[in-house]
């Protein structure tokens, strides 16, 4: 049996490394408040991780909707499914050492060398090994964005000469974080504060990446699966949304083929076509037989680069782990009525009472349709909303 577990802190525990690593208090509120998100892309006869309080109601509730065969298992019952295959979010050495001490049999999880090599897959500076094929590949158009790796110590940090070429500016990513963290902006020059933290980050992690700021018409991924053995399966678009600090906004629910059809608003599809071909090409020799599970690779149509009216930036970031894509890529396909459109979102309030009433008011602002286990239109809750959330994740549709 595969059992999936909703883990949104793996990118920071990869950050620290140790095994003993604690989430801050805010994303283990999220990690509770949204411990059932998983039903919606399990596969059928698996089971998720999470507590039975308001989950096990939930979930017999939107079995009588939708065509859910997912089974609710509790962190005292892991002992019982000792040898299921563990499918989380994002593997890493604390959550192998929670699965371990909860019970599940120590040869169904990766061993400490494997996930050693997670971790450095996982890093953004390891993501610049594709970002460098596509800067080498002289027979792609269509193309553009850039990453350099600035190494040391930290103690005499300073901005490289070439950010005098980056005329909307820069950015500073740390090698581990992801969905919009890490990041420092560098609009009108570097800050104190950035450059202590930049300060921090090369005397922590010995590296962190510069970008150039690039100006954007929407942000969008495409979505893979890697078997582990050579082989990365295209999995589909996503379409979503950040705010001006490149953090996560949601994702639109939408086909995949309206999502393409968005993209050669701007690009020729020859040129898209061809990207998208040499991407799955490319995480296939680097990945692929390194990393079993989802992967998404975020993209931006950037306009008036190297000579074209739009361009393609393929690699702004590389998340080698379950990603809010896939969730709505199978959101959209599995449970939406073809046609309709919609947004998926995670968000988060000040206080339970404020989710509560914001939880009721969408309720009765957007009533809930559903024909034949899909979603016709209407708001939809895709986690209990009970009297401690701060977290939720919900869609809602509207007829096509």
């Amino acid at each position: 049996m595969k059992l999936y577990v909703f883990n949104p802190d793996t990118d920071m525990a990869l950050a620290n490394n140790e095994e003993n690593y604690m989430a801050p208090a805010s994303v283990r509120r999220m990690t509770q408040d949204l411990a059932l998100l998983p039903v919606w892309y399990a596969q059928p006869g698996s089971a998720v991780l999470a507590p039975s309080a308001y989950n096990a109601d939930y979930l017999q509730k939107m079995k009588q909707l939708f065509p859910l065969s997912v089974q609710l298992v509790t962190e005292p019952e892991l002992p019982d499914y000792a040898d299921s295959q563990v499918v989380p979010w994002g593997w890493n050495l604390a959550f192998r050492k929670r699965m371990l001490k909860g019970g599940i049999a120590e040869h169904k999880l990766p061993m400490e060398a494997e996930l050693r090599e997670c971790r450095m897959l996982s890093s953004r500076a390891y993501g610049m090994a594709l970002a460098l094929t596509f800067e080498l590949n002289k027979t792609l158009k269509r193309v553009c964005g850039r990453h350099f790796l600035i190494s040391g110590e930290g103690k005499e940090f300073r901005v490289p000469d070439i950010v005098d070429d980056f005329k909307d500016g820069y950015l500073f990513k740390s090698v581990w974080s992801g969905s919009g963290k890490g990041l420092r902006w560098c609009r009108r020059g570097l800050a104190k504060s950035t450059a202590d933290w930049c300060r921090r980050e090369l005397a922590e992690h010995g590296a962190l990446i510069l970008e150039p700021i690039y100006k954007k018409e929407g942000d969008f991924a495409m979505e893979f699966y890697s078997n582990g053995r050579g082989k990365v399966l295209f999995s589909g678009y996503s379409h979503f949304i950040t705010d001006e600090k490149g953090a996560y906004r949601g994702n639109m629910l939408v086909s995949n083929e309206e999502v393409e059809q968005w993209i050669l608003r701007y690009i020729p599809l020859e040129a898209f076509v061809g990207i998208r071909e040499y991407l799955q090409k490319v995480i296939e020799g680097i990945y692929g037989r390194h990393y079993s599970g989802p992967m998404g690779i975020d993209m931006m149509i950037c306009p008036d680069q190297r000579g074209y009216p739009y361009a393609i930036y393929p690699h702004v970031e590389v998340n080698v782990r379950m990603t809010m894509g896939m969730v709505a890529r199978q959101l959209y396909d599995n449970f939406v009525v073809p046609g309709s459109k919609g947004i998926f979102n995670v968000d988060n309030f000040p206080s339970a009472e404020a989710l509560r009433a914001r939880h009721e008011q969408d309720m009765k602002d957007y009533p809930l349709v559903v024909e034949n286990g899909k979603i016709v239109s209407g708001y939809l809750s895709l986690v209990p909303v009970t009297p401690q959330s701060k977290y939720r994740a919900y869609v809602r549709v509207e007829v096509g």
